[in-house]
């Protein structure tokens, strides 16, 4: 890895330090090539443990500096007033932001003709089991592309749009999902309970039936649907518990809506 494979690294919170492992852990990158810019002392104390160079403000990067990619991992509000700082490396490096609702034409507003990609992983990128949807601007070339593919594929599956409206749509399927499935754990944590069972059996039961379950969709050949047909016998348990979850107003119709209110949210939070 040359110097031109050097990575910059804005804000090391949750997300950040989740792409930080992942780079070194599991895509083998050097940390100390790696550049992490974060004011929160234990933060940047945290990156620092795991290797990389840590710098507190943007003005301590070295002037021969030449980074393959900016990674911009910082609240959607202060995105405007710190791309000043990262200016020179427009052009260049490609920039790659997981500031939720900053669209690509902020960047553009301030950096120019340069390759930028949105991007939006979801919680489980911090134990590399996340899912990235992407979008590239006209300036992000396919090499460009496949270095960040290859970065983002380090926390999870990466999956590329086409029009960069569609991540917000994709925000709220996978990136709000997760929270959708841990209040579902919840729901049939408190439903055991309520059958007569341990709050701790429960809360076991219900976390490794959607861990299981989810493994079982992810790898098997038949979709969901011809799953859940496998598992209902006909007027058996499942079937029962079924007939309650696909009454009107079903669990599809619930998950529609809770989908649309997450979509118009993200559409109503993009910073302009």
């Amino acid at each position: 890895m040359d110097q031109s494979d050097e990575i910059v690294l804005v804000g090391c919170g949750n997300m950040g330090f989740a792409l930080l492992e992942g780079w070194v852990g599991r895509a083998g990158i050097p940390a100390g090539r790696i550049h992490v810019i974060e004011p929160a002392q234990a933060l940047r104390s945290r990156a620092a443990a795991v290797g990389a160079t840590v710098h507190a403000d943007a003005a301590e990067l070295p002037q021969a500096l030449r980074p393959r990619a900016v990674i911009i991992a910082v609240k959607p509000q202060v995105v405007r007033s710190m791309l000043c700082a990262y200016r020179r490396f427009g052009g260049k490096a490609a920039f790659v932001s997981i500031a939720a609702g900053v669209p690509i034409s902020t960047f553009e507003a301030t950096l120019g003709e340069t390759a930028i990609i949105r991007a939006m992983p979801n919680m489980p990128a911090s134990i590399g089991l996340g899912v990235i949807a992407a979008f590239a601007n006209a300036h992000t070339d396919d090499g460009q592309m496949a270095y960040v593919n290859n970065l983002l594929a380090a926390v999870g599956a990466v999956h590329w749009l086409a029009e960069e409206k569609l991540v917000d749509a994709a925000t709220a399927i996978s990136g709000s999902g997760p929270a959708y499935l841990f209040h579902f754990i919840e729901c049939l944590t408190e439903a055991g309970v309520a059958v007569g069972l341990s709050a701790e059996t429960a809360l076991a039961l219900a976390k490794q039936t959607v861990e299981g379950a989810a493994a079982l969709a992810g790898t098997s050949g038949f979709s969901p649907a011809e799953l859940r047909h496998q598992v209902t016998s006909p007027n058996g348990t499942t079937a029962a518990a079924l007939q309650v979850l696909t009454a009107e107003p079903g669990l599809s119709e619930l998950m529609t809506r809770a989908v649309a209110a997450a979509h118009r949210r993200a559409l109503d939070l993009a910073v302009a």
